[in-house]
């Protein structure tokens, strides 16, 4: 009876030992799956959402929505357009046909009269700003000394930074300021100096002649 008694015990504590392990791994694994669940309803939720806003931003923009059964939810039901935003007046669905036919066939949707702005506004605007020429005689006639290209097109950059300065215009205006003698040109070494015109000097007719009655 004491063999007996001692074997059925060792097998019990076996027993037991097994089925205690066996019931901590069961717990793990349930608290993995409900981990994975978990971050599955979150990602869900999230895709959700986007698709949500998505097809809002499709009907603000005015794409087609996309077909039924195209998108699904996790069960595999197929998400059906959101039908709030539809209008319910036929009229208003006869001119959305008549406008996707008409993009279809190539033809533009005739343009409703509207008003029409004034046409004296835009070259008042433009001929109120001055033209390069006259900025550059106006840099220059400031100017004590003679400058390079390079130094107006930096000035005029400055004073002027709404308007797109380039050191090669800069450089044409002047060059056609000094063949209209409006500006004058001098070399120093390799470089270019320009500067403004001087006054014209009297003319032979104009010089004093001497007194010969005496």
């Amino acid at each position: 009876m004491s063999q007996s008694t001692t074997t059925s015990t060792e097998l019990t504590s076996q027993y037991t030992a097994q089925v205690t392990g066996d019931l901590e791994h069961n717990v793990k694994e349930q608290e993995r799956v409900n981990g994975e669940i978990a971050a599955l309803q979150e990602l869900l939720t999230a895709l959700r959402h986007d698709h949500s806003m998505l097809v809002n931003m499709q009907q603000a923009l005015g794409v087609t929505p996309v077909p039924d059964g195209a998108t699904a939810t996790g069960n595999g039901a197929a998400v059906p357009a959101p039908r709030g935003q539809e209008s319910t007046d036929p009229s208003a669905r006869k001119r959305t046909r008549a406008k996707k036919a008409e993009t279809a066939s190539g033809r533009a949707p005739a343009r409703k009269p509207g008003v029409k702005k004034p046409a004296g506004k835009a070259p008042a605007t433009r001929a109120a700003q001055p033209t390069l020429v006259e900025l550059v005689r106006g840099h220059l006639a400031a100017l004590d000394e003679p400058r390079s290209a390079a130094e107006v097109a930096t000035a005029l950059g400055r004073a002027h930074p709404e308007r797109e300065i380039r050191t090669t215009v800069v450089r044409t205006t002047l060059e056609g300021l000094v063949a209209k003698n409006r500006a004058q040109r001098s070399k120093q070494g390799t470089a270019v100096f320009y500067t403004t015109a001087d006054r014209p000097e009297p003319t032979p007719e104009a010089e004093v002649q001497p007194d010969r009655s005496a």
